[in-house]
């Protein structure tokens, strides 16, 4: 079993940015493959990104195309911390954020896919 915790949302204006941590416990992360999911109000969840396990090809990564080139998913090398680091944000990325992880497999975009979830962590960007 793998517990997850995120950190790092908050409150930023159009444009700004902001890094997302998630730390693992119970479990290295290094086997499991991680994503970040999204779920605004009223609406349903929704993937943003995904990176592999570390034996996946090199660590492949895989993103929502409403987040592409603004963010970027990332391990640290001890492997148990993932960040999501978020650029150029837009009122459209205020959600609540949550980290997934699935043990092995491939980066996939679909949030059923995963099997492990954190609380989440609120990500508010006003215009």
């Amino acid at each position: 079993q793998v517990q997850l915790v995120e950190s790092g949302g908050g409150s930023v204006q159009a444009g700004g940015s902001l890094r997302l941590s998630c730390a693992a416990s119970g479990r290295t992360l290094s086997s499991y493959t991680m994503a970040w999911v999204r779920q605004a109000p009223g609406k349903e969840r929704e993937f943003v990104a995904a990176l592999s396990w570390t034996g996946w090809t090199g660590g492949a990564t895989n993103y929502a195309s409403s987040v592409k080139g603004r963010f970027t998913i990332s391990r640290v090398i001890d492997g148990n911390t993932v960040y999501l680091q978020m650029n150029s944000l837009k009122p459209e990325d205020t959600a609540v954020y949550y980290c997934a992880a699935t043990y092995l497999g491939a980066p996939h975009g679909q949030s059923s896919d995963y099997n492990y979830w954190g609380q989440g962590t609120q990500v508010t960007v006003s215009s």
